[in-house]
């Protein structure tokens, strides 16, 4: 028996029968993400969501054995996709500091890179569990880490480099929490603004060139059609 009193996916008939393909484990998975952004976690229910993809509820004991188990993929999930690419980029050998800033402005231009939405939601949720809150803040060590790392390779004292990291790091979440809305063109033309104040170093012609293209590049790629 699993817990919510299904039998287990071997007994009784096909859960998925006259589905021209069965759902895998990441369909499950995206549909948990997007009600958890969309309505909450009271929300992220396998009877529910089975509803929504029309299957019977033993289709989701295929793919997890549970609900807690569905909650421990999808804090996986998210610590992948919104945590992984600030590190890269951190990371990241660039020439100098100015340029490993805009490296991690990128995940702030492109939502395939940092979903915000979806860090706001798992932050709610992680307000009312506390496993889910020691994830919350292992990713925020995660990300300053990497922040910190990135000015300490480029010379600046550790205590310098630590609250350099926080100021970056707190005023994009902050935004984000906030629910700060500014149209591209008027948000990305502060990014030298930007740069100065995080950096201490005046970005030069060339880099604020470099900072316009990769905007560039990154809003043409979200709003290109997808190719069948």
């Amino acid at each position: 028996m699993t817990d919510q009193g299904q039998t287990s996916p071997e007994a009784g008939p096909e859960p998925e029968a006259g589905r021209s393909e069965p759902l895998s484990r990441q369909d499950w998975l995206d549909l948990a993400l997007r009600t958890l952004v969309e309505d909450g976690i009271d929300r992220v229910k396998v009877q529910i969501m089975a509803k929504r993809l029309g299957v019977a509820r033993s289709s989701f004991y295929w793919h997890f054995a549970s609900q807690d188990d569905l909650h421990k993929a999808m804090l996986e999930d998210w610590l992948r996709k919104n945590t992984s690419p600030i590190i890269e980029r951190a990371m990241r050998p660039e020439p100098d500091v100015n340029r490993a800033i805009i490296s991690v402005f990128e995940c702030w231009i492109d939502e395939s890179l940092f979903n915000p939405e979806l860090d706001i939601a798992v932050r709610l949720w992680g307000r009312r569990a506390a496993n889910v809150r020691a994830v919350v803040m292992e990713a925020d060590a995660l990300r300053l880490d990497a922040l910190r790392r990135m000015f300490l390779r480029y010379g600046f004292p550790e205590k310098e480099a630590k609250i350099r990291a926080r100021v970056i790091y707190f005023t994009q979440i902050g935004q984000y929490t906030l629910d700060v809305f500014e149209e591209p063109e008027v948000r990305f033309s502060h990014g030298p603004a930007y740069i100065h104040i995080f950096t201490g170093v005046p970005p030069d012609d060339r880099q604020c060139r470099e900072l316009r293209d990769r905007v560039d590049e990154s809003m043409a790629r979200q709003t290109r059609p997808h190719r069948e």
